[in-house]
């Protein structure tokens, strides 16, 4: 049975080829990606700490419980995905955290891709080798 009470905060984060979709209420602090606890998903502390980035810059780390779908990419662009997620949703919940968040430089999307491979090379900026004779 589902508490129609509690305020829930729905955002989405992006990036690379990373998309997470972030469910936000309040709480006390745990922290569930696609259906696992944070330690066991993002088992690297640099992830960890990435992911906890907006939370704890803005000092909301035991004040909500968060759900987390991502997929896409690898691990790396996944705890960047949750990170501009989490404070997306943070900024819904709290309009007064914005600047906050926005000086951080946390809810501006990293659009850095990959680039894609061009035709007549070996990669995308890598050439072939000369040969002049």
């Amino acid at each position: 049975m589902v508490d129609t009470n509690i305020q829930e905060y729905v955002a989405t984060g992006r990036r690379k080829t990373a998309v997470a979709r972030v469910r936000m209420a309040s709480g006390s602090g745990k922290i569930t990606v696609n259906g696992r606890a944070m330690e066991t998903y993002f088992v690297v502390e640099d992830q960890r700490s990435l992911v906890v980035q907006p939370l704890a810059r803005t000092e909301s780390l035991s004040k909500y419980d968060i759900r987390i779908n991502v997929c896409g990419g690898g691990l790396i662009g996944q705890a960047g995905a949750v990170r501009h997620g989490i404070a997306r949703a943070l900024q819904i919940a709290d309009p007064n955290l914005r600047p906050t968040l926005k000086s951080a430089g946390l809810l501006t999307r990293d659009s850095r891709k990959k680039e894609r491979k061009k035709y007549g090379q070996p990669g995308a900026r890598k050439r072939f080798q000369f040969s002049k004779r």
